[in-house]
């Protein structure tokens, strides 16, 4: 039988870029990149990835012609996971792992986004739910053969999409508004 072993210590990973989204908080942000209902504006948001310093162009320069991108993040204001949560389209507690909540404990997050342009030390994104200055480790191209399997199974969700219909993406009741508006 193996033991755990901590390797908290020989993990390190550093982030590679930034967002520069206009969702400030997290009651502005969607809960999906793809579901914008209960959104102010209602329609998918457009984002700037910024690279770090330095980074080589050479790291993201063929990624032109991709129409989408997956983004793996840093839940960068998670405060602390539990082992269960409420996902808001119902249905009661549910295991943490079996949810996209970001109280997680590693705090990681993967987000498919619309690649619009690839610039010089950024690229133009659209269909974020990041937060303005979250953190990038790593971006991979998303590959339709390969990432997409549209008949899979999910579960609880299949149970709540039963009931109450395959859209009926978490969102809130009505659309959030600016502060002062």
């Amino acid at each position: 039988m193996s033991t755990a072993h901590d390797t908290s210590s020989a993990l390190s990973c550093p982030p590679i870029a930034f967002v520069r989204s206009p969702y400030a908080r997290r009651i502005d942000a969607p809960h999906q990149s793809t579901v914008v209902a209960g959104t102010e504006t209602r329609e998918a948001a457009e984002a700037t990835i910024e690279f770090i310093a330095d980074f080589p162009a050479a790291a993201y320069r063929d990624l032109a012609g991709f129409e989408r991108i997956w983004l793996v993040f840093a839940f960068h204001r998670s405060e602390g996971w539990k082992a269960e949560v409420r996902p808001p389209r119902g249905g009661g507690k549910r295991s943490v792992l079996a949810t996209r909540s970001p109280h997680r404990p590693n705090a990681l997050g993967l987000s498919a986004v619309e690649l619009v342009a690839v610039g010089d030390g950024v690229l133009q994104v659209r269909g974020v739910d990041l937060l303005d200055g979250t953190p990038i480790l790593d971006i991979k191209p998303y590959v339709p053969y390969a990432d997409a399997f549209p008949g899979s199974r999910a579960g609880w969700i299949d149970e709540i999409d039963a009931t109450q219909g395959r859209h009926s993406a978490p969102g809130p009741k009505r659309p959030r508004s600016s502060p002062g508006k």
